[in-house]
């Protein structure tokens, strides 16, 4: 009686490894010798080489590759850093496509947005050119009232001496500040330039999508 009931549980401990063994599925690979191994985990054999995990119906449930060495590891992620960096600016490439291309749908619209802009930085060039000529005729009334003390012109009151100093000042912030929205239109204009050709090649493929509206010939 007690042989049966050992032999009983020890029939049982091996229907039960088999079972966990079959659950985990069956590992296959071929070595550097050329031969072909089977086990139930991962084969030590073939850690330098793909492995595949097959299901007890004997398809392929997944494949593992080799083990990599730290140095293998380390420029695997060097790679991966790199990749992941280039998906990154591509999503923000088309992001920035697509706002462009929301906020100027066509030409007409950009070339519009681009005239308000230069007209804008164009009137306050001409209310700084109108303020440099107020100074210039300021300047003049100053050096006229300087002519009394040409002779010597240590004698010129500090006060005139204070308002030439002044107008001086004035007329190079003045001049800057036109030099500066000079070159702002410039800026403006090359923006709008980059944008365009952007914007052309964004224009197209929605364009080729459109509609033809025109009448075709007759055949």
């Amino acid at each position: 009686m007690l042989l049966q009931t050992a032999l009983a549980w020890g029939l049982a401990a091996v229907v039960c490894l088999c079972g966990v063994a079959s659950a985990q599925g069956i590992y296959s690979c071929v070595d550097a010798k050329g031969r072909t191994l089977t086990a139930d985990r991962p084969i030590a054999e073939c850690l330098d080489r793909t492995q595949q995990e097959l299901t007890r119906s004997g398809t392929v449930k997944r494949q593992l590759g080799p083990s990599l060495t730290a140095q293998e590891r380390a420029a695997q992620e060097a790679k991966d850093k790199l990749v992941a960096e280039q998906r990154g600016r591509e999503a923000e490439e088309k992001r920035r496509d697509r706002a462009l291309l929301l906020r100027y749908p066509s030409r007409p619209v950009h070339q519009q947005e681009r005239a308000t802009a230069l007209a804008q930085i164009e009137e306050v060039i001409k209310a700084a050119r109108k303020r440099t000529l107020e100074l210039a005729e300021q300047r003049k009334g100053i050096q006229a009232e300087l002519e009394f003390y040409v002779k010597d012109p240590r004698k010129a009151p500090a006060s005139l001496k204070g308002r030439l100093k002044e107008n001086d000042s004035s007329l190079t912030v003045q001049r800057k500040f036109i030099g500066d929205q000079e070159q702002e239109k410039k800026r403006v204009n090359l923006r709008f330039d980059q944008e365009l050709v952007k914007l052309q090649q964004l224009w197209a493929p929605v364009a080729g999508s459109l509609p033809r509206l025109l009448p075709q010939p007759e055949i």
